[in-house]
């Protein structure tokens, strides 16, 4: 394996990384100021409200409120996976407003076809992993201690 990180001369052209920062922004901002499950009539997990049965998404916008919020705890409960994606936009939010206010560069990470790889296993392996866990908390919470 051979990760392999490049950091770039200074500069403020606008990149992935401050795409999910703008993204991790408003998503967040409008998780703590506006209460979208309360005002939209239609908001909610379909699935779950037929079969009883949450989805791969379910305890997304409880995330976002949680950690709009501050509190962490509640947000893993919710969905881990989701709280872990969450403080991500929230990372590349401040990154955002480093690179494009101060032209700090963002380390440009290269992965080897073997890492790729491994994230592809890994990958779907940690999903199904967070799935498990939210199907158990829905479901089953008496498993849980």
């Amino acid at each position: 394996m051979r990760l392999k990180v490049v950091i770039p001369p200074r500069n403020r052209r606008f990149s992935t990384v401050d795409a999910m920062g703008l993204a991790g922004v408003v998503g967040l901002l409008v998780a703590r100021y506006i209460p979208v499950a309360r005002i939209i009539p239609f908001w909610g997990c379909v699935l779950r409200e037929q079969t009883g049965w949450p989805c791969l998404g379910c305890g997304l916008t409880r995330v976002a409120d949680r950690v709009s919020h501050l509190n962490f705890a509640g947000a893993w409960e919710a969905n881990p996976l989701g709280t872990v994606a969450a403080i991500v936009f929230a990372l590349a939010a401040v990154v955002m407003v480093l690179h494009l206010v101060f032209a700090m560069p963002i380390p440009q990470v290269e992965l080897s076809p073997r890492e790729w790889s491994v994230l592809g296993v890994v990958t779907p392996i940690i999903i199904l992993v967070n799935y498990a866990y939210v199907v158990v908390k829905t479901r089953f919470p008496h498993l849980l201690l």
